[in-house]
């Protein structure tokens, strides 16, 4: 386990410096600045957003607030209505000619229509029906006490609204339909047997069906789409109506109706000078009302069922919101005075030719360039740093390795075995060292000359390198000489690995010349800090070079891993 140590600590070295090799190191940068430069773009994107949901916000709120203010006019004017018809009822006028149409209709009720008309310039005339129609549906009913007062508070209302026909944003019409089988309304009847058509229509009204106090126990407002009885010219209302209750007693119910033609120009003129962006009114059966559309074909693609529903759940749930929906954004808000809700529809073609669209397509190129610009500046500073840092290793290679034998030099095996002789002594792991030189290699470049030799001590090099294992180190100490360094072998082990060293160089057959191969051989010493205790490498080296020398002198192409013994002397 301790040898382990000894041979993965290179390789954990190795690892630690890929992490600051300069191309990573640039890298990381390039990385750091596109990351930091797409987060604060994308937060002005979001800030942008933000900002872009507001103005369609406010813009939709603008508009129906001003169509809010228009219609809670005709709602306070409703509500006015029957206030002064309950204070009729309670107390009604003493006039003269109050008390005459009191008589006009106990003289006429029994008839299948009538009509009381007093001044048509000052009040509507009164249309009513016979008591046998009354009484032929539970809905009506003329048994009431204070049915002489309904009839003048009915004129009395009459007067008022021939008043209110001239504001503004004046009803489409006006009604008030009793119970007691009669009616008052701003559409003068232009022939007599009209009028129980027409009262019988108006009781079949869902405006006046839906004010039954078990439909409308609150007694309020209502509103109604009736598609089904538009006016003759064709042109769809809604309708506003409310029942008059006094005494807890329901006598009937007052309504207006308003065009939707009034309600789209009252859109159009809210909208001021914006030209983008489509304002849409719903019921709340999700009808379709008005639009600031000119032609149905200027209008946004209408909402798919599921997109419909989508949006009633949204609705349901807020009184206020937005929504994306494929390439439209669509905000919404209730109306407090109409029983419906306003639409906005702005398309991504409106976004991008507004204010908004133009910052966020300004903001997208500016990205886009800046993006551009850093990675041509990673591919220059990167080709850069590439260079550098090749021409940095290839100058530390130089300085660190000898270029003949690819081998570390004398001062890079000096440096390595430093610390690998200082690593071993720390974990008491054995620490050997062969030195070696080849015998005779000064004949070979005499005789075959200098690339001869340098092509041996290549070769012998090789040989070396293949012999030792992957911790080991080998290196070129000299010109023919060179020392292996053995870090966690033994001097027995280490005298094995220098016989399998001279066995490989002695066996191999050099080719110098064309047709000219030579044998060559080495002799190795080798030494070991178990021998003494001493971890130093300049004195394990220079212990292996004197046994080198021993080798040498016993005849070469041999080993030599011990001291010659002394003799003993003779006493």
């Amino acid at each position: 386990m301790r040898q382990d140590n000894v041979v993965k600590s290179p390789l954990r070295l190795d690892k630690v410096k890929k992490w600051f090799d300069p191309s990573g190191v640039v890298n990381l940068c390039f990385i750091i600045v596109m990351v930091c430069s797409t987060v604060l773009t994308w937060r002005e994107v979001a800030v942008l957003r933000d900002a872009y949901i507001a103005n369609q916000r406010n813009a939709l709120d603008n508009v129906s607030n001003v169509l809010d203010r228009q219609l809670q006019v005709g709602v306070d004017r409703l509500l006015f209505f029957r206030n002064g018809m309950q204070g009729a009822l309670q107390t009604p006028l003493a006039f003269e000619v109050l008390h005459k149409v009191q008589g006009q209709f106990e003289h006429q009720r029994a008839l299948p229509a009538w009509q009381i008309a007093l001044d048509n310039r000052r009040t509507l005339p009164l249309y009513g029906v016979s008591d046998y129609f009354v009484g032929q549906t539970r809905l009506l009913s003329r048994d009431n006490d204070l049915l002489h007062n309904e009839l003048t508070a009915a004129l009395e209302l009459g007067y008022l609204l021939r008043l209110a026909s001239t504001a503004v944003m004046r009803p489409r019409q006006s009604w008030y339909v009793s119970r007691a089988g009669f009616y008052i309304s701003t559409h003068p009847i232009e022939q007599q047997d009209h009028i129980v058509r027409d009262y019988y229509q108006l009781l079949t009204r869902a405006w006046f069906l839906q004010q039954r106090e078990r439909d409308n126990p609150q007694r309020g407002v209502r509103w109604f789409t009736d598609q089904a009885h538009k006016p003759a010219d064709s042109d769809a209302v809604v309708t506003a109506s409310v029942p008059l209750d006094y005494q807890d007693n329901w006598y009937g119910v007052l309504a207006m109706s308003f065009s939707i033609s009034s309600l789209r120009q009252i859109l159009i003129e809210a909208r001021q000078s914006e030209t983008d962006g489509e304002y849409q009114l719903y019921d709340s059966k999700w009808s379709l009302l008005a639009s600031t559309m000119v032609t149905s074909e200027d209008r946004t693609q209408a909402f798919t069922p599921a997109e419909r529903r989508q949006l009633n759940q949204a609705i349901a749930q807020e009184m206020a919101g937005w929504m994306r929906m494929g390439t439209r954004f669509v905000s919404w808000e209730k109306l407090r005075h109409f029983d419906g809700v306003m639409l906005r529809v702005h398309t991504l073609r409106e976004g991008l030719h507004g204010d908004f669209g133009n910052i966020s397509v300004a903001l997208a190129l500016l990205w886009v360039l800046f993006t551009c610009m850093v990675l041509i500046a990673w591919g220059v500073i990167r080709r850069m740093v590439n260079n550098m840092y090749r021409l940095q290793h290839t100058l530390k290679w130089q300085a660190w390795y000898d270029p003949l034998t690819r081998l570390p030099n004398r001062g890079a095996l000096f440096e390595r075995a430093k610390a690998l002789s200082a690593e071993c002594h720390l974990q008491q792991l054995p620490f050997s060292v062969i030195q070696i030189d080849l015998d005779h290699f000064k004949r070979i470049n005499d005789k075959y000359g200098h690339q001869a030799g340098d092509l041996v001590l290549s070769h012998a090099a090789r040989l070396i390198g293949n012999s030792i294992r992957e911790p080991d180190i080998a290196g070129r100490v000299g010109g023919e000489e060179f020392c292996v360094l053995l870090p966690g072998r033994t001097l027995v082990e280490a005298a094995q690995v220098a016989e399998r060293i001279r066995a490989r160089i002695g066996g191999k057959e050099i080719l110098v010349l064309k047709n000219q191969t030579i044998r060559i051989s080495g002799s190795l010493g080798v030494s070991s800090a178990q021998e003494t205790g001493s971890y130093d490498f300049q004195h394990l080296q220079s212990v292996a070079d004197s046994r080198l020398y021993r080798a040498k002198r016993a005849g070469r192409n041999q080993i030599c891993a011990q001291d010659e013994e002394e003799p003993e002397s003779s006493i």
